[in-house]
């Protein structure tokens, strides 16, 4: 039987972190935390539910996962982000695939809950997501902050049932901070990989945005919050893009 590694990293998450720790107790064979030198109780709790902690700088998404899965001992690793967790369904598939991990890559969805409400349609479920892995042949990759992993060569990756379960926002003004914060960090990394767009995009992306998540993918399903997703989706799709336009059309 392989062993796993669970990793994950974290900065002040300590009404988190707890949940995310208990929920892989039963198939991790260790727990890393990389912490970003957290001031609140994350630490603490961390350690009492016997996770290792290591401290070091963030240094960007991307960058933080992959130092993450090198600190593990052992070549499987599942990793996760502090405000997830695992539901009873995807541990039971991790444990019966734990007996003979076969495959390099391993692929679930993760079911997001935005102001105390699971969100079951729009362009944030199923979300599929790659995240148990063999580190020889995987790598975080793709562009701050929106990271994806990399499997060298073409390989066979397997769906695991059942869901990552992701606490995403308490209120919309979480949401709202975010957009802004992220669209920076996507603008930025666009930037620097001398990506482009124009006024067209600023106002046409955004429209398709929010018509994709909420009509063509459903999000009306889920009532007010699945129309607040939707718009908020669109609202970071016209901030990236203009945040774009203006370093473009600075750097003119």
């Amino acid at each position: 039987m392989e062993k796993i590694s669970v990793v994950i990293i974290c900065l002040n998450e300590e009404k988190n972190i707890g949940r995310c720790i208990d929920s892989v107790k039963d198939i991790a064979d260790e727990v890393i935390i990389l912490d970003s030198h957290s001031t609140d109780q994350t630490i603490d709790i961390a350690e009492k539910k016997g996770a290792r902690v290591i401290q070091e700088a963030f240094r960007g998404y991307i960058q933080q996962k992959n130092r993450a899965v090198e600190l593990a001992s052992y070549n499987y690793v599942l990793s996760l982000d502090a405000d997830e967790s695992l539901d009873p369904q995807l541990i039971q598939s991790i444990a019966q695939a734990k007996q003979n991990l076969d495959s390099p890559a391993y692929r679930m969805n993760r079911l997001s809950n935005y102001c105390g409400r699971f969100i079951r349609h729009g362009s944030w479920y199923p979300d599929t997501k790659i995240r148990l892995f063999d580190r020889r042949l995987a790598r975080w990759g793709g562009s701050n902050p929106h990271d994806k992993i990399i499997l060298d060569g073409d390989v066979q990756v397997i769906h695991l049932r059942g869901n990552i379960l992701h606490f995403s926002y308490r209120t919309i003004a979480e949401h709202v901070a975010q957009n802004n914060k992220f669209s920076t960090l996507a603008a930025e990394s666009l930037f620097a990989k001398g990506k482009r767009t124009n006024l067209i995009k600023v106002f046409v992306n955004p429209t398709w945005a929010f018509f994709q998540s909420y009509v063509i993918r459903f999000g009306f399903l889920d009532g007010l919050f699945g129309l607040v997703i939707a718009i908020q989706i669109a609202h970071l799709t016209f901030l990236k893009h203009l945040k774009l336009y203006l370093l473009c059309k600075s750097d003119k």
